[in-house]
């Protein structure tokens, strides 16, 4: 059990007593109203076309494994191991990696913070080449997807703009995991705050950020 201080102000882990709902396309969601979310949304070049086929073989096999009906420990363990697989794949740099560019990173912090306090609180944050991982947790009223929706619409229209290119320039599907508790919350904040020295971003290109509130109250990087 990790010493660690008090919940950070705002958050809200997984509350047993409240319902939770799920929903499944190729990634299991749970949905609480008022809960913290993990969130990773990627660029749509961000896997080259083996490496989802690869999944895709992947997911089939464990469907035959895991047939119907799966239960949610079965979704939860398949979720890890999509993310394991995935995140390691994506701290390769594969794709464009527009976020490379301090223009566009900068871009993508703004439509993060745009709304913070508004619509929801954001809690920390890193931008990585070709993918973003944050925490944040929606005001009643505003759901997840169209959150992230918003924020990666904008972007793309002011980058699709900028160099003319045309077409998808995010994953429509996002990964999500709603933070159980306390424990949980520091492992993710942790693994947000390395993940640019583990894949190798120099520090002078990192793009990270927690609240000055989080950080002040025993909750920032600890790196």
């Amino acid at each position: 059990m990790l010493n660690l201080p008090l919940p950070p102000p705002g958050f809200r882990g997984l509350d047993p007593d409240k319902r939770v709902q799920i929903y499944t396309r190729h990634l299991p969601h749970w949905r609480q109203e008022g809960a913290t979310y993990f969130v990773t949304f990627r660029l749509a070049d961000s896997l080259p076309q083996a490496k989802v086929i690869e999944l895709q073989n992947w997911r089939a096999f464990w469907e035959r494994e895991h047939p119907e009906p799966r239960s949610e420990k079965d979704w939860k363990e398949y979720a890890r191991e999509v993310f394991r697989r995935t995140e390691a794949w994506l701290d390769e740099g594969y794709g464009a990696c527009h976020f490379r560019e301090a223009r566009w990173a900068n871009d993508l912090r703004d439509r993060l913070h745009h709304f913070h306090g508004e619509r929801y609180q954001l809690a920390c944050w890193v931008i990585m080449p070709n993918h973003c991982h944050l925490v944040f947790r929606p005001f009643e009223g505003h759901e997840l997807e169209d959150l992230l929706g918003a924020m990666k619409g904008v972007t793309a229209k002011h980058l699709n703009a900028a160099v003319e290119r045309t077409g998808e320039l995010w994953q429509q599907e996002c990964y999500d995991r709603i933070i159980r508790d306390a424990e949980h919350l520091h492992r993710v904040i942790q693994y947000i705050g390395r993940n640019p020295a583990q894949a190798g971003v120099p520090p002078s290109a990192w793009f990270r950020w927690i609240d000055p509130e989080w950080d002040n109250a025993g909750w920032g990087f600890s790196s």
